[in-house]
């Protein structure tokens, strides 16, 4: 997958054009890995509504260990509402998730191989 934002996908191209032979095919992974990844992640920015997004944020809240719920509260809404765990929960909860994101957006080799990983970095 392409990097949805023209900037990236030229550096990466940029990149991949300098990039040591030996080192490519892994880059090139890791460039459709991270973007599918970018682009699972910004979609719950842009697809939940703000209201939304503050509602799930008090419910995720709710679900944290008691440390990580303390500093995510002091961070507020406003320095979560780009955090990782919490653009996951956001799809999560709106039926968006990672692995079927993950299957739908790579090729299948691709798949397959970042749930190798995934598994692997389960057990």
């Amino acid at each position: 997958m392409e990097h949805p934002i023209e900037k990236y996908r030229k550096s990466q191209k940029e990149f991949l054009k300098n990039c040591p032979e030996s080192q490519r095919k892994f880059h090139e992974y890791m460039f459709r890995i991270g973007n599918a990844t970018y682009a699972y992640h910004n979609r719950a920015i842009k697809e939940v509504d703000e209201d939304r997004q503050r509602e799930y944020y008090k419910e995720w809240l709710e679900g944290l260990p008691e440390n990580l719920k303390k500093d995510m509260k002091e961070k507020g809404f406003d320095g979560c509402k780009t955090a990782l765990p919490f653009t996951r929960y956001l799809n999560e909860r709106t039926d968006v998730g990672m692995t079927d994101w993950m299957k739908e957006h790579l090729s299948e080799a691709d798949f397959k191989e970042w749930l190798t990983v995934k598994e692997r970095n389960e057990e």
